[in-house]
């Protein structure tokens, strides 16, 4: 560190002389940019007069040849493009470049790059040369750009590493030596693709995965209306074809790209079954899903944590409908009051959104074998980027579930995938399609989520493009985390659109364009683009023709999409669903004990309560049985004592019958009695 008495270093001559090499290689390199643009723009205008001519009856050029020959042979052939200046026809009348235009071109150019008062001087003199170019004529709305605002575009999307290329520079028509990219390492700061239904945003979207599948960048996209399903197959050549991609310069051949088709729950014929576990799932996503208040949504988290902490499965929604009927029961209603803040009123409206949301037929897109979303990151035996292509053309049937679902998958790439900074090249690109779908009635929470994730994902090598009809449908602090913008024509019926026109304008750095209006004039397959350069700063706003697509932009048929399914290494590894022991089972087998030890118990207290009755009755009767007794014994001792005959004390007691008979004949009696019984008496 210097003293503040220190002399100032001065640079050497050395120094001076490579900063004053470097200017004017800079110079130089702007001048012929700027070049190049001036001579594209020319051909352009040359070409809209030539249409303006055969519109008007046909026009000839000087020699008796075609004004249209003329200004499109040479860019057809390759060849240098022929400028307004050269051409001895009324078309260079249309110029809308004047020699203030080209001076003050060149000066910008020397904003944007260093150049020498020499660079400056030599666009304006070539300016000069023609009659023409001194007049600003009303052509001049045609190509709202001048040389300089082209040459800066130009510098702007100049790329040294891979890129995208989008399309090619509108100035009054397609600049075809101005292309307008994405550097491939800029696609993992986000983007937007918006605009009016049928103004091309899917196309935009085919395109995008296209060249990134093609440098071995993955690609994940949710295909709404079945047209992305095309990239299985190769495009097909056609006149009107040929003729839009010779107006940009594309170099176009048919190519079919590697994909897998994926689908939400069981239907196998639409895609690999994409499932996840409602413990995976979360209970913010499943409360966005099914609708719950924020208090609610609390309460969810609180069952959630129970079930976690009980080591109960929440493997599909039958299982958290059994843990809500477990706590809500009589066997869980102790356990419910030691859950916090959760009432048994509140767990009964969870648990009825819930029957309900199963009624809807949710119930396919929550179970095992749950997807391991590493599978979205392969790429093919050729190093080409698989794109993996989630079907939901029942989208409409459930919005919340379909966007909710995506964001799940994101999360989970967000969870599982280590940080690796920035990248030459992204791990994956995840196009959410209909992104205002996730975004309507989200709570607080949700947003809060949303943010978190798509601000911190791109250090794990992740690029998120949003796509919708308006940026309005993306929240500000989201689109505040989005380096690139494809923004599509947009449509102004009501006052609620033109104001929402006007606040997308203001979104945008100052340009050559009234965005406003151009914004409701750009034709399909047009949009206005600005992304990040190489160095990490917006590139100048560009009116863009874009490229056509390589594979086929018609949906495939059903028979091919289930024998590409079929095919997959990851079908059988995904089609058939796993129901194993779960919170269901385990509350089952539970609530089956309880009610069997309850059973047991019951019959237990009845049996000690038959017992206990009938020693009860036993000893009633027993007891009555020894009072009937006794009172018997007393009857019949009164009835003993009632008959016998009073005894006289003076009395002598009564003969016998010896003394009635006397003792002989007493004993003869007997002694015949006792003969007659035994049969043993002498017969005489």
């Amino acid at each position: 560190m210097s003293e503040p008495g220190d002399a100032p270093s001065v640079p050497s001559a050395a120094d001076a002389e490579v900063a004053r090499l470097r200017a004017e290689a800079e110079a130089a390199e702007a001048e012929l940019r700027l070049a190049r643009a001036r001579a594209d723009l020319a051909a352009a205008e040359a070409a809209a007069a030539a249409a303006r001519a055969r519109a008007a009856g046909g026009a000839t050029t000087a020699d008796g040849g075609d004004v249209a020959a003329l200004a499109e042979g040479p860019a057809q052939a390759g060849g240098p493009a022929v400028t307004a200046s050269e051409q001895s026809s009324p078309a260079a009348s249309d110029s809308p470049v004047t020699a203030d235009d080209s001076a003050a071109g060149a000066a910008d150019g020397a904003g944007a790059e260093p150049a020498t008062p020499e660079a400056a001087a030599a666009p304006a003199s070539s300016a000069s040369s023609s009659p023409a170019s001194a007049v600003s004529t009303p052509a001049a709305s045609d190509a709202p750009l001048t040389d300089a605002q082209v040459a800066k575009i130009a510098a702007g999307y100049a790329a040294d590493g891979a890129a995208l290329d989008l399309g090619v520079l509108m100035n009054g028509g397609p600049v075809a030596s101005v292309p307008v990219r994405i550097p491939l390492a800029m696609t993992n700061r986000h983007g937007l693709v918006a605009g009016a239904t049928g103004t091309g945003k899917t196309r935009t979207l085919q395109l995008l995965a296209e060249q990134l599948s093609e440098n071995g960048v993955p690609v994940f996209a949710a295909d709404i209306k079945g047209d992305l399903s095309g990239l299985a197959a190769a495009g097909t050549p056609s006149d009107k074809l040929a003729a839009r991609t010779a107006a940009l310069g594309q170099q176009w051949s048919a190519r079919a790209f590697p994909t897998e088709f994926y689908a939400l729950g069981d239907d196998v014929g639409s895609g690999i079954p994409v499932r996840a576990t409602v413990s995976g799932f979360g209970p913010l996503l499943l409360s966005r899903v099914l609708g719950l208040n924020a208090t609610q949504e609390s309460s969810l988290g609180l069952v959630f944590h129970y079930a976690d902490e009980k080591g109960l499965a929440l493997v599909d929604l039958s299982d958290l409908r059994a843990v809500l009927t477990y706590l809500t029961g009589d066997e869980g209603k102790a356990e419910l009051k030691g859950i916090g803040g959760l009432s048994a009123a509140t767990a009964g409206v969870i648990l009825r959104e819930l029957v309900a949301f199963s009624a809807a037929g949710a119930d396919t897109f929550f179970g095992e074998p749950e997807l391991d979303v590493s599978v979205f990151l392969r790429t093919d035996a050729a190093g080409a980027g698989i794109v993996s292509l989630l079907e939901v053309p029942n989208v409409a049937a459930r919005p919340e579930l379909y966007s909710t679902f995506l964001m799940y998958l994101l999360a989970e790439l967000y969870e599982v995938l280590p940080e690796v900074g920035d990248l030459d090249k992204p791990k994956l690109v995840f196009f959410f399609d209909e992104a205002h779908l996730l975004f309507r009635d989200a709570s607080k929470a949700f947003l809060e989520a949303i943010t978190q994730t798509v601000r911190l994902i791109r250090s794990k090598g992740v690029g998120v493009f949003f796509v919708t009809q308006t940026p309005k449908d993306v929240p500000g602090d989201v689109l505040a985390q989005l380096g690139s913008r494809v923004q599509h024509a947009l449509r102004a019926f009501t006052p609620d659109d033109a104001k929402a026109l006007r606040a997308s304008v203001r979104t945008y750095p100052d340009s050559g364009y009234d965005l406003e209006r151009v914004l409701q004039e750009l034709g399909t397959g047009e949009a206005i683009i600005t992304v990040m350069s190489e160095r990490g700063a917006p590139t100048p706003v560009a009116w863009t023709r874009l490229f056509a697509p390589r594979a086929s932009m018609s949906p495939i048929t059903a028979d091919a999409m289930a024998s590409a399914v079929s095919a997959s290494a990851l079908f059988p590894m995904y089609a058939t669903p796993i129901d194993r022991e779960s919170a269901r089972e385990i509350l089952g087998a539970r609530i089956q004990a309880a009610t069997d030890a309850r059973e047991a118990d019951e019959r237990a207290k009845k049996a000690a309560a038959d017992a206990a009755e009938y020693a009860k009755q036993k000893a009633a009767i027993d007891k009555a049985n020894a009072e009937a007794q006794k009172k018997a014994q007393r009857e019949y001792e009164r009835i003993l004592k009632s008959t016998a005959a009073p005894r006289s004390r003076t009395s002598t007691p009564a003969p016998g019958l010896d003394g009635l008979l006397g003792r002989g004949a007493t004993k003869s009696i007997v002694n015949g009695v006792i003969r007659g019984l035994f049969g043993n008496s002498r017969r005489r």
